[in-house]
């Protein structure tokens, strides 16, 4: 029976089909992508990135479409570059790990000029603060044509600014062989006064401008203050010992990288003695946890108007991941000590659908929220939207990890410390390197439907930083995977 033309013509369109997708338009687009597609895609987007939206070869958190809009945590200027994740070291971060990944020489040129940037506003204090102006050089001690005794000169550790610049330009510092005696400077220096800002008790500050001198802090145990004010009172907190943003978990793990890349004993000392810091913070019963900050006598104490004298269920969660980490780097066994009181007593204080307070008030252990007006209440049912004021309970994966880490031996400790991570080449990863491809558009960029908080626009074409980090990534990995594979 002779085969009928309808028929041929049904199998060359399934034929077809599988191997094709098809676009908005009708066309037929290849469902496989080729190594050469994903760097291609990987040029492109980082040529856009470095030459048109760089500022001195530093970045922001977002751009409006055409770029005339520009933020960071706050509006800025076609002058200035963020610090704060997802800013700029961040970025450099995502073309070192590029680099590393597929060995393309542009890449390794990009992450040189994102840690040009920081080092240029590195500060006399040696870390730096929140954002970079190259065109405000004066009002800030800037260690390269910063300004006078009088200009602003404060390292920050908040939401891991100074740690997360500092991480990649030791990564960076490595990669080159410590040959770039600039970037190698400016590590050694912020190395050095980290180490000068850590306190005698092991603690750091959220920021600093001047080291303390060790007369003045006297090393106590963590203890409960006879009463405290219901009432803000507006009093400087910067120079407190905090957990505040998990600021003492990255400087401990930037202390280990350190005596890692170094060999520096200092480095590996400054981290376990913030363990140790981390053990005399411990709340005695009965709220054996941590607060998020503390004043010199070592008591929980106000910061800003929404975070009261406390213990916290949100950062004492990342302080128990520190001390196993502690733990893995050591293999001191004081310092998994304090963690299955702390545990036991944040299991007792969860809320329902496995969640925990951010505040439970001191001795009482009563949540505590604010309201829209920053008035201090027991009710959950007015409080602001910018903070979070619960948290979700990790204790599972945390009680997990530590019965593990009890169990493990030298050896297996010694193989978490610095893993080598592989990427394998797997249909989610080849989908999400198509997906990356597929978006970038005719100028190499990456645009979103998002915000510009600053300009108060919603649903906009926006380049998030964030998500040019996500992809060049994806493809890295992608290439890195079909090489190997």
């Amino acid at each position: 029976m002779p085969v009928s033309f309808n028929f041929l013509r049904m199998q060359f369109l399934i034929l077809i089909c599988s191997v094709c997708f098809w676009d908005h338009s009708g066309a037929c687009l290849s469902a496989e992508i080729s190594t050469a597609d994903a760097k291609q895609a990987m040029k492109r987007a980082t040529h856009f990135f470095t030459s048109e939206v760089s500022t001195s070869g530093g970045y922001l958190w977002n751009y409006s479409e055409d770029l005339s809009r520009r933020e960071g945590e706050g509006k800025a200027t076609d002058s200035m570059i963020w610090i704060q994740p997802p800013g700029t070291p961040s970025v450099g971060e995502a073309f070192l790990n590029a680099y590393q990944k597929t060995g393309e020489p542009y890449l390794l040129g990009a992450a040189k000029g994102a840690a040009s940037a920081l080092v240029r506003g590195q500060l006399k204090s040696g870390g730096w603060a929140g954002y970079i102006d190259f065109k405000n050089r004066r009002g800030v001690q800037y260690r390269i044509d910063g300004g006078g005794a009088k200009a602003r000169n404060r390292t920050t550790f908040d939401d891991n600014k100074s740690q997360s610049a500092l991480h990649f330009l030791m990564r960076l510092d490595q990669e080159l062989k410590f040959q770039d005696q600039t970037i190698h400077e400016a590590v050694k220096y912020a190395l050095n006064a980290f180490l000068k800002a850590q306190f005698p008790n092991g603690g750091w500050p959220q920021q600093y401008s001047k080291f303390p001198d060790p007369k003045d802090y006297p090393v106590l145990k963590a203890s409960y203050p006879a009463s405290w004010s219901r009432e803000f009172p507006k009093k400087k907190y910067s120079d407190f010992y905090t957990f505040n943003d998990n600021a003492i978990a990255d400087l401990v793990d930037l202390m280990f990288l350190a005596a890692h890349i170094y060999q520096d004993p200092r480095y590996r000392s400054a981290a376990l003695k913030a363990g140790d810091f981390i053990i005399l913070a411990q709340m005695p019963e009965p709220q054996p946890a941590w607060a998020q900050q503390y004043n010199h006598k070592m008591q929980p104490a106000w910061a800003r108007r929404f975070e009261p004298p406390s213990i916290t269920g949100g950062e004492s969660q990342g302080v128990i991941k520190t001390l196993m980490q502690l733990y893995i780097y050591s293999g001191e066994k004081k310092y998994l000590k304090p963690i299955p009181s702390a545990i036991a007593y944040l299991r007792k204080s969860e809320l329902p659908g496995g969640k925990l307070a951010r505040f439970y008030e001191l001795k009482t252990n009563r949540p505590l929220y604010f309201t829209k007006q920053y008035q201090l209440t027991y009710k959950s049912d007015d409080v602001p939207t910018h903070y979070s004021f619960v948290v979700k309970s990790k204790l599972n994966d945390l009680e997990s990890r530590y019965r593990k880490l009890v169990k493990a031996s030298p050896k297996q400790l010694a193989a978490m410390r610095f893993p080598e991570r592989r990427v394998r080449l797997t249909a989610s990863l080849t989908d999400k390197a198509k997906s990356a491809i597929e978006s970038l558009n005719a100028r190499g960029a990456w645009t979103v439907q998002g915000r510009l908080r600053s300009a108060n626009l919603e649903n906009v074409p926006v380049i998030e930083t964030r998500v040019f980090i996500k992809n060049l990534d994806t493809l890295a990995n992608y290439v890195a995977a079909s090489q190997r594979d």
